[in-house]
């Protein structure tokens, strides 16, 4: 699988490292709600199809990226600077 780094161009997946689920949503750090930090710490989804992750091209230039990637094909979609990915700005 090759991942196109926006910064270095097409990279094989070797030189990146899988950072997460960037579709998580973090309870409010002052929540007591233990139910809801035990869901954000524990349980985590197993998507079918398109689904957007954290990675860090490590072998690189070290950037962190969301990358959307469909999980049943490993195509992949777009990839953007995460600094950019809540903006919608993609790279």
């Amino acid at each position: 699988m090759l991942i196109d780094c926006p910064h270095c161009g097409p990279r094989d997946l070797a030189e990146f490292s899988y950072q997460g689920d960037a579709t998580r949503t973090r309870p409010d750090p002052a929540s007591t709600d233990t139910k809801a930090w035990l869901d954000y710490v524990y349980n985590r989804p197993n998507p079918a199809g398109l689904h957007r992750e954290y990675w860090q091209h490590a072998g690189g230039c070290r950037a962190h990226l969301v990358v959307e990637r469909d999980t049943l094909t490993h195509e992949i979609r777009s990839v953007a600077f995460a600094r950019n990915a809540n903006s919608g700005d993609a790279a």
